[in-house]
């Protein structure tokens, strides 16, 4: 379960936005008056290396900085995170996160991605252990649980990786480390509940936002759900 009292945080992931009209589409999940918005607006970066697709990079997050106040949740699935990561970081981007799987020194990252003045994520595929990275969590401030293999949105979710969730959120409840636990991949509100319930901080939605009539509108429904559901566990 989540932390008490914690608000569920959405991170709506401009993947599934229009990449036409991107500042509109930023704006449609900020803050209004009825509404405090998005928390982060997630950021997909590949480079059909790392990953089959090719999406976009450091340019176009540097233009989106420039155009909205919603944090930068930088994802990058991406070969030599040692060098790409630590400019988007410099850029302004509040999170930055790399994945495991794509360098021998996560830890070295890290440390680069924070001393540039943002946040440092690691993410994990879902076929990936926690168990190998749990000594070196301590560096980082996300980890992001991958339920669909990165690299295209709109796939289903893989309700397995929970069980790495309830183990890492175990271990930041009995306060061993600070961390905030971020999902990615199939969270509508069919999954969102689920995924509330094994201790998720942070879940990135991509269609079940951009794909409602009212992005705006969707956010706040989909916190409303994940604030109910870890609620509703821990009673």
């Amino acid at each position: 379960m989540s932390a008490p009292g914690r608000t569920p945080m959405i991170a709506p992931s401009i993947l599934s936005a229009d990449f036409a009209h991107l500042a509109a589409e930023a704006a449609a999940v900020g803050s209004a008056e009825d509404r405090p918005g998005a928390d982060w607006l997630h950021v997909d970066v590949m480079d059909a290396h790392f990953v089959p697709n090719l999406t976009l990079g450091l340019p176009v997050v540097e233009s989106l900085l420039k155009a909205t106040d919603i944090p930068l949740d930088c994802h990058l699935m991406i070969e030599d995170p040692g060098t790409w990561a630590p400019p988007y970081a410099e850029a302004g981007a509040a999170n930055v996160t790399f994945h495991a799987e794509a360098t021998d020194d996560p830890s070295a990252v890290a440390r680069d991605i924070r001393a540039a003045g943002a946040a440092a994520g690691l993410s994990l595929k879902p076929g990936t252990p926690l168990d190998g990275y749990l000594e070196i969590l301590r560096d980082f401030d996300t980890l992001l649980i991958m339920s669909v293999e990165p690299g295209f949105g709109g796939q289903k979710f893989i309700p397995e990786v929970l069980d790495k969730v309830r183990a890492i959120r175990k271990i930041v409840d009995s306060g061993q480390l600070r961390l905030t636990v971020e999902i990615d991949g199939g969270i509508n509100a069919d999954t969102i509940e689920q995924a509330a319930e094994a201790g998720v901080d942070c879940f990135v939605a991509g269609s079940a936002v951009y794909g409602a009539s009212d992005p705006g509108v969707a956010v706040e429904a989909l916190r409303a759900q994940a604030a109910a559901a870890a609620v509703g566990h821990r009673a």
